[in-house]
């Protein structure tokens, strides 16, 4: 697994500011087909971030496949009972099941700025480069809020691990 995070310029209210990139990479033993099916389930969210983040849609609960264009917002409980970030939103920008690329822009409180795009590559039959790629702008929480990213998706990828390596299904997968 690789990660690093690079100080970046953004666009931000008709204005160039400071932000963050974190990319986290890794090959997973999957099936890109597979992978991309689980990718675009809300349960496979909840599965990777179990652990770290809860989330608890203000609709009840998710969808239980992502679509483009859909807007969801959600609370969230860090570790299991810390409330983090007040509502968080969830724009679903592109999911492109040709190259196998979703992205999101993402905010709430803390996080003005939490754009991600996951990208997989096949590196043969049943394994997959996977990166995960975040711009995020908190203004002087913009630190501090790369760092907690950057073990969360260190932690989302070794959940992607434990699913492949063991064959794992998901609620809503027969």
């Amino acid at each position: 697994m690789t990660s690093k995070i690079e100080k970046i310029k953004i666009p931000l209210d008709n204005k160039e500011i400071n932000a963050h990139k974190l990319t986290v990479a890794s090959e997973i033993p999957i099936n890109i087909e597979i992978a991309w099916k689980k990718v675009t389930t809300s349960a496979l969210l909840e599965f990777v971030a179990k652990g770290k983040i809860k989330f608890i849609p203000t609709a009840g609960k998710f969808p239980e496949k992502w679509k483009q264009g859909m807007t969801v917002t959600t609370k969230m409980i860090a570790y299991g009972f810390i409330p983090f970030g007040g509502l968080h939103t969830l724009y679903f920008s592109k999911i492109d099941e040709e190259i196998k690329v979703m992205e999101t822009k993402e905010k709430d409180i803390f996080a003005k700025v939490w754009n991600h795009k996951i990208s997989m590559k096949s590196t043969g039959e049943n394994s997959i480069y996977y990166k995960d790629e975040i711009i995020i702008y908190g203004g002087v929480l913009t630190g501090f809020i790369s760092w907690w990213a950057k073990s969360f998706y260190k932690h989302r990828q070794k959940r992607w691990q434990l699913l492949a390596k063991n064959k794992l299904k998901l609620n809503n997968e027969n």
